[in-house]
């Protein structure tokens, strides 16, 4: 029963989400009867001593719309009320090679 258990448990999907000192992780799992759940897994390294601090939420099916309305109206507010410049972590190798000594960037 063992491996039958530990096969139930295993991520069904993964993405992992870099963003700069942080690492954000959403799993979808199946519990035993198979239905699906989410956990966002947020890890961030501890300046000490390099040992890894992740904490954790779960969110159900049933919550989804809930949830993502909070967040929505969350973020919404925040960008309403102070400017919010997103970063981008990816790697650019265009960015990498067209490398200036200017500190700043603007649109025309």
């Amino acid at each position: 029963m063992g491996d039958y258990e530990n096969r139930e448990r295993e991520e069904v999907f993964s993405k992992k989400v870099r963003a700069g000192k942080r690492t954000y992780f959403f799993d979808v799992k199946a519990t035993r009867s198979n239905d699906y759940y989410v956990t966002i897994t947020e890890s961030k390294k501890r300046l000490e001593d390099g040992v890894f601090i992740k904490h954790k939420i779960f969110l159900y099916k049933e919550d989804f719309e809930k949830f993502a309305e909070g967040l929505t109206e969350t973020v919404e507010y925040i960008k309403s009320h102070q400017e919010v410049v997103e970063k981008r972590y990816e790697f650019n190798p265009d960015a990498a090679t067209a490398k200036t000594d200017d500190d700043f960037s603007f649109d025309i």
